[in-house]
């Protein structure tokens, strides 16, 4: 098994002004009403992602407002953003807590890493080492990532665990979708993250893994039964999305698809890719949108199947979505007039209630708070 963020502590990012989750689950439900920080927590996972896999922190922060729109508040109210994390690996656990101080030029430098490295089985956690250094804009923890001692090890455990990690968002399917668009049909090492090459994606698995293909459109089958199959036509070196539904021999093209559809695609597509096509952590915003009731089950139980081999983190709104959750997979966001507090559950303390109703609708009736 790949390793797992167990748990994560953000101090002044965006609207989070405080906030912990701690013994996060392989699969994850973040829920809360609009503007609770669901998308912020996604969005700092994603921030990790290029800090620490890619070391491109401040262009991260450049393509997303600069370093004051991701203070809680603005710099003016908040100086600084601190995090900890804590990534569960197969020999221990490695923590890892980092301060970002706002710079002239509205990006951060670091202020303060340290780390440490907890072998499996030991009674008390190892202690705090620190990078004797400040002021630098790019994270050091990942600059040595060979050799022995505490310093290599939590490098490794980080590296690996954000490595090509980013949200998936299905969501653009106006006229302009990449999704519509003919695409590199050699740009088939991973998914990416508006789906703009799942036609590519999609001819790299008909080429070398049919039978995972065939559970592809077997799983979009249960939610449409018309559908049959995907036709990529590739031409000159592109690829673009076609697929065929049953008794029927003309074949659809994207800008003929449904917007629901298209989502259904790309959503099905990712949650069977193999394991060394999926990033460690999948991050899925809001994966319900337009989609059928039908559509919703069927995607909520492939979401279970995956995180038997990968950690997903979901942010939705849907109670159909969150019934395929277990109670104590479901973090619920509640914004206050300051801060947002986290809120987690424990299925014997609502067994009676769980007798009758499902997750999904506890959380709708909000006895899980949340404000749905």
């Amino acid at each position: 098994m790949p390793n797992v963020i167990e748990s994560v502590s953000i101090k002044g990012f965006r609207s989070l002004a405080e906030m912990e989750i701690t013994n996060l689950p392989r699969s994850t439900v973040l829920v809360g009403a609009n503007a609770s920080g669901k998308s912020n927590v996604m969005q700092f996972f994603e921030m990790m992602g290029w800090m620490l896999d890619m070391h491109r922190l401040r262009m991260y922060v450049a393509r997303h407002g600069g370093a004051d729109d991701h203070l809680f508040g603005g710099r003016k109210v908040t100086s600084s953003l601190e995090a900890q994390i804590a990534v569960r690996t197969g020999e221990g656990r490695a923590d890892y807590r980092f301060e970002l101080a706002y710079a002239d030029d509205d990006q951060f430098v670091f202020s303060e890493e340290a780390y440490r490295f907890t072998e499996a089985g030991q009674p008390a956690r190892a202690s705090w080492e620190r990078i004797d250094d400040s002021g630098y804009p790019e994270a050091k923890i990942t600059d040595k990532t060979r050799g022995g001692g505490a310093r290599p090890r939590v490098a490794r455990a980080l590296v690996g665990l954000f490595h090509r990690c980013l949200i998936y968002q299905f969501h653009d399917t106006s006229f302009e979708s990449k999704m519509k668009v003919s695409w590199d049909a050699t740009d088939s090492g991973r998914l990416r993250g508006d789906g703009a090459n799942l036609a590519s994606v999609v001819l790299l698995l008909e080429r070398e893994d049919k039978l995972r293909l065939d559970l592809i459109c077997h799983c979009i089958g249960l939610a449409v039964p018309q559908f049959d199959c995907f036709r990529i036509e590739k031409q000159y070196g592109k690829a673009m999305l076609r697929w065929k539904m049953k008794e029927v021999d003309e074949t659809m093209r994207a800008h003929q698809t449904s917007d629901g559809m298209l989502r259904l695609l790309a959503l099905a597509t990712l949650l069977n890719l193999p394991p060394e096509l999926l990033p460690d952590v999948l991050l899925l915003d809001n994966p319900d949108l337009g989609l059928h009731p039908a559509a919703i089950t069927v995607v909520g139980s492939m979401i279970e199947i995956a995180a038997g081999h990968r950690q997903v983190v979901v942010a939705t709104q849907s109670p159909l979505l969150v019934d395929n959750f277990k109670l104590d997979e479901i973090v619920v966001l509640e914004p206050g007039e300051d801060r947002t507090t986290v809120r987690r559950f424990k299925e014997a303390e609502y067994a009676h209630w769980l007798d009758e109703y499902s997750t999904g609708e506890l959380w709708m009736k909000n006895l899980l708070g949340g404000r749905p």
